[in-house]
């Protein structure tokens, strides 16, 4: 039987994805990725294996070419801007996502963003663990708008908690969004077209008095007009789960500016999210190494490019 190559970190050997997977007889190999790896760590990684469950991998043109045995990729999340999906299908890779699975962990989050940039959670904690006691007036939710760029399945779970907290929720134009929205949450894929969505000239058209949410991927907002918003006051924060780079370098401009604050890319990973993704991602992985993927996002399906309901 195939061996199967597992980088995903939360997925270990003797799991219940490892049994499931060495139950229908392939040999599973363990390699996490955490951190960074390099283009020639991940081809030895794959030596051999054919078919792969995956974190952030950078599959590239390249990796494929030096992965011979490779028949199947299945990304353990939404978001697959990792994976070279044009150079995987001209060497009949299958590659597949998994759509919607962490949309109910992604949309809490994003609440707990909310609630922690209006009361100024983060900088209250800091200030205490510092030996002060800090005391600052927040705001309520309620009543301010909430602007989803995205129409995905995490936005439209957040749309309902949304609404429960008595807040106004808009989906309408990338304009208008900017201009009306009290929060700004950013919930669309990374292509082309949305690479640096989020610029100098796109903050400008966010009230001074608005934040900027980013679950989705870092590179849609450009840090370096995001960093300088902030700092002058154009906008008056942002809570950032994701980055251009992550993990986040020490020179980034987005350190020591008051109002910005930046998460580990945490927004997918609860014990029910990593749990349904383990499991969903291995059948799909069996079912893609059958040639019956369920889930495709390479020539010929359906898969669409504003799922945005990423980790």
């Amino acid at each position: 039987m195939p061996t199967i190559l597992i980088t995903t970190d939360y997925l270990s050997p003797g799991d219940a994805v490892d049994t499931y997977l060495t139950g229908l007889g392939f040999t599973t190999r363990h390699d996490p990725l955490r951190g960074k790896r390099s283009a020639t760590d991940l081809v030895a990684a794959l030596d051999g294996a054919e078919g792969a469950l995956i974190a952030n991998e950078p599959m590239t043109a390249a990796v494929f070419t030096q992965a011979p045995a490779l028949r199947a990729v299945v990304r353990t999340g939404v978001g697959f801007d990792s994976v070279d999906v044009a150079a995987a299908d001209e060497r009949g890779i299958s590659v597949s996502n998994l759509p919607g699975i962490n949309a109910n962990a992604v949309a809490e989050y994003t609440i707990g963003l909310l609630l922690v940039q209006a009361r100024n959670l983060a900088r209250m904690a800091a200030g205490v663990e510092a030996g002060g006691w800090p005391r600052r007036d927040g705001f309520e939710l309620r009543g301010r708008t909430l602007g989803l760029i995205g129409r995905g399945a995490v936005a439209q779970r957040v749309r309902p908690l949304a609404e429960a907290f008595g807040m106004t929720v808009l989906q309408g134009t990338l304009d208008e969004v900017l201009r009306e929205s009290d929060f700004v949450s950013i919930h669309t894929a990374l292509t082309e077209k949305t690479r640096h969505l989020i610029d100098a000239a796109a903050l400008a058209r966010m009230k001074p008095t608005a934040h900027l949410i980013n679950t989705a991927r870092g590179p849609i907002v450009d840090e370096r007009a995001l960093a300088e918003a902030v700092r002058t006051g154009q906008i008056a924060g942002a809570a950032l789960d994701v980055v251009e780079v992550e993990p986040l370098p020490a020179d980034s401009v987005l350190r020591g500016i008051e109002g910005i604050t930046v998460y580990s890319h945490m927004a997918g990973q609860t014990a029910e999210a990593r749990r349904d993704a383990g499991l969903r991602g291995a059948e799909e992985l069996v079912a893609a190494l059958a040639g019956r993927p369920n889930h495709p996002v390479g020539a010929g399906s359906s898969a669409s490019p504003h799922l945005g309901e990423d980790s």
